[in-house]
């Protein structure tokens, strides 16, 4: 029978490599590879692929591999190391079951440094092909890795950029930015670059800290150029999908238009997160918390996506259950900006003071913690505001509005509603969930506020795309059925090609005269057994076979063994148990 777990038995985590050499340089580069291995194996459908950011949560840790499984639910981890040395390169890797810590498969790569981005895709198609023989059937492609440049210089600085942007902070956008425009100065082609440009210059153009005619000039451009190399590409239609919404606040084409990024990579975490968000934006929060659902099942350790959650939340004015998840994205990242301010806010409105007074204390990293202040006596006290100016455009400027939330909450609400208007017309980041946001609940009864919120409706539902589609159709006909069993069959109960210990799936394949895909399919489903435990079947009773002639006594058990095709004592012993349900020592001194 095909192993069970408590999770998907078709499902791994990535941990990132270990950099072994001596240049702290090759950091970048080492995370970069164990990124395009997972970015490779999400090609795979049937196979769940924990996303970076939770994998990642593991760097440089010691952790039991039982514990990781458990923590990302996971039935094997892939752990690797990279040395380089002038040209060269060396990855060694072991794919690890996470039941037991056993090491399913182990191996070492020798290339050359410009090799690396074919090497990339081996391993990925290798691991593939371990989990298919371990755990059931996957329809593998002949390639998996789609990364858009060869030029090792060009994918160097790309990968510098990418630490900048995913630290979250809007200044570091430009950082990014700038690595981002040499990687393409190196190879003007490389596709994952252009984009990254392009949703670079989205977001901060979205919340104010580009001018929004140049931002998104530049944001259109870059996407256009990216468009002109390689439309084919689920960052092609996210880094569009993210214009729409985020500088145009078009929820319609956002949600269609990333729709087709899913029809690429199934297991896009960041793309259900951004659905999740264009869903909040629409004031639709039971579709928002599905897709968020989703991402968090395949990226359980985002900072991200446990912040989408609590926001979710927030919005439904859960304001504790919203803490609970500030405080698990904190865990995660204790500098998550975010989530640091809306805990504030979530506290501020349950009418907290204690705890209110004694968080402005500890969390020296809030923007305005004196605005916050004089917000909560106002709102919640009932006391006049002893500011006598409001800066509404350093308010604009910074996560929260607070200083335009005290202009709502101070009774100023016909010029709050102008500055509504004129900042909705200009579709600003800090305001995209204005329609659920609670700091707003003063302005609602207004007509003014309720044709604002109109202009800003998703107009029509739009059904979000399934995590994956049925897997397993049917790719043998009857007759091929009938036809290639008797192959399979023949070729292991009378030419024994089982006693070869290294069969692979893909060598039986080529023995029989059919593809890989569709042998693993027909050994799961005429059989019900993942191919390893199919072929061990036959060790297992030629071993038996073998072990009661009365000639062989004197050969070991595990010599035995090894002439019935077992490749290692761990395989050998844990697969009779798993079968027999003792011993081989007990079963052969049972039949004496």
């Amino acid at each position: 029978m095909l192993t069970s777990l408590s999770f998907d038995n078709k499902s791994i985590a990535v941990l990132p490599f270990k950099n072994i050499s001596n240049n702290d340089e090759n950091e970048y580069f080492t995370d970069g590879i164990t990124d395009e291995i997972i970015n490779a194996l999400t090609k795979v459908k049937g196979l769940k692929v924990t996303a970076r950011t939770s994998a990642f949560v593991f760097k440089n840790k010691h952790v039991d591999v039982r514990h990781i499984g458990n923590e990302l639910k996971v039935a094997s981890v892939l752990e690797g190391s990279v040395r380089f040395h002038s040209n060269k390169v060396r990855i060694t890797v072991h794919l690890i079951r996470t039941d037991n810590g056993y090491t399913m498969w182990s191996q070492n790569f020798d290339r050359n440094l410009h090799d690396i981005f074919e090497l990339q895709d081996e391993i990925s198609l290798l691991i593939a092909e371990q989990i298919r023989e371990n755990f059931g059937h996957l329809d593998i492609a002949d390639q998996l890795s789609t990364l858009g440049t060869s030029n090792v210089e060009a994918y160097k600085l790309y990968l510098k950029g990418r630490f900048y942007q995913l630290n979250w902070n809007l200044p570091d956008y430009l950082k990014a930015i700038d690595f981002y425009k040499q990687s393409i100065e190196t190879d003007p082609n490389f596709t994952d670059a252009l984009y990254a440009i392009s949703r670079s210059y989205g977001i901060l153009t979205s919340w104010g800290f580009f001018d929004k005619q140049q931002g998104q000039t530049l944001a259109k451009s870059y996407l256009e150029k990216g468009a002109q190399v390689n439309q084919n590409s689920y960052w092609y239609y996210f880094s569009k999908s993210s214009i729409q919404f985020w500088n145009q606040w078009d929820y319609k084409n956002g949600i269609q238009t990333l729709k087709k990024a899913f029809d690429i990579n199934p297991n896009f975490a960041v793309g259900y997160e951004g659905l999740a968000e264009i869903y909040m934006a629409a004031s639709d929060l039971k579709k928002a918390s599905i897709n968020i659902d989703k991402a968090l099942e395949i990226n359980p350790l985002s900072a991200n996506h446990h912040f989408i959650k609590g926001n979710i939340y927030f919005l439904k004015k859960d304001y504790k259950t919203a803490i609970s998840y500030m405080e698990a994205t904190l865990k995660i990242d204790p500098n998550f900006s975010l989530a640091i301010e809306t805990k504030l806010a979530s506290l501020m409105l349950l009418n907290d003071k204690d705890q209110f007074e004694a968080y402005i204390a500890r969390m020296p990293q809030l923007q305005q913690p004196e605005i916050c202040e004089e917000l909560f006596l106002v709102m919640n006290e009932g006391k006049r505001s002893k500011l006598t100016t409001i800066d509404i455009e350093t308010s604009f400027k910074s996560l929260y509005p607070w200083d335009y939330y005290l202009m709502i909450h101070s009774g100023q609400t016909q010029k709050a509603l102008d500055i509504l208007e004129e900042k909705a017309h200009k579709k600003l980041g800090q305001l995209i969930n204005f329609k659920c946001d609670p700091f707003l609940e003063p302005l609602r009864s207004s007509k003014r506020y309720k044709k604002i919120e109109d202009e800003h409706r998703l107009k029509s539902d739009i059904t979000t795309p399934s995590q994956s589609k049925k897997l397993n159709n049917q790719l043998l006909d009857n007759t091929q059925i009938v036809y290639y069993k008797h192959a399979l069959i023949q070729s292991l109960e009378i030419d024994k090609v089982f006693l070869n210990p290294n069969l692979a799936l893909k060598e039986l394949a080529t023995i029989i005269d059919l593809h890989p895909n569709k042998l693993s399919w027909l050994i799961n489903e005429s059989f019900k057994k993942n191919y390893n435990d199919f072929i061990n079947s036959y060790r297992l009773d030629h071993f038996k076979e073998l072990a009661l002639l009365p000639e062989n006594k004197k050969i070991t058990l595990l010599g035995l063994a090894y002439d019935s095709g077992f490749n290692s004592k761990t395989v050998f012993n844990t697969y009779f148990k798993k079968e027999i349900g003792t011993t081989p020592k007990a079963w052969l001194k049972s039949h004496k």
